[in-house]
């Protein structure tokens, strides 16, 4: 009777340690769900809205279907994200920063958005966009990537005052091994920076 009671206190013993690590695996992915959706940027998704490359539809005060680096994910930069609708080049509305103090590194540290498509290797696309630039600099990435890496071309960098609005326009071939497109812009140094009729198209002869 005794060895059958010490059976079971060891079965009891190894399905509480079990649960244990059970409850410490979800708690450790709950931590992780919960510093994902704080997130770094911000996404409010239209399906109607197509790629809102003019910055037209907007939901919340951002514009849909962009990751957007807002200054909620950004508490270290000083910066506003305004939808002008005094300044534009196309539709009735431009995609505008206001900022202040901000970091230079890029990415989700830097004030800005970004966006993903599926592509497939070989395929060509052709990305343009307007901007006007006051004592900001700025930066615009394309890249192929995966779910492990990425490779990126950067389209411009630059600094200089654009009082009237420019075109800028890059052809971009998604590289071997990669299944989607990636755009970025980020602004760098303070300053006031507009973008609008932003397009993102895949030119490939095949289609």
């Amino acid at each position: 009777m005794a060895i059958k009671n010490n059976g079971i206190m060891k079965t009891a013993d190894y399905m509480i340690k079990y649960l244990d690590l059970i409850s410490g695996v979800l708690v450790f992915l709950l931590i992780i769900a919960s510093s994902c959706s704080s997130g770094m940027s911000e996404y409010i998704a239209d399906k109607n809205a197509g790629k809102n490359g003019s910055f037209e539809i907007t939901k919340s005060g951002l514009p849909v279907n962009w990751i957007i680096y807002t200054p909620k994910t950004i508490p270290t930069g000083d910066y506003d994200l305004i939808i002008d609708s005094t300044e534009y080049k196309d539709g009735t509305q431009s995609l505008k920063f206001l900022v202040r103090e901000c970091s230079p590194n890029g990415g989700w540290h830097s004030p800005g958005f970004c966006m993903e498509y599926r592509a497939e290797p070989g395929e060509l696309y052709q990305i343009s966009f307007w901007v006007r630039n006051q004592s900001s600099e700025f930066i615009a990435r394309i890249g192929g990537i995966s779910a492990s890496k990425g490779q990126y071309d950067t389209i411009v960098k630059s600094n200089e005052t654009i009082s009237t609005w420019q075109l800028f326009e890059y052809t971009y071939t998604i590289p071997p091994s990669m299944n989607s497109i990636r755009f970025e812009m980020n602004i760098l140094l303070p300053g006031s920076f507009w973008v609008d009729d932003l397009n993102i198209q895949n030119i490939s002869t095949d289609n």
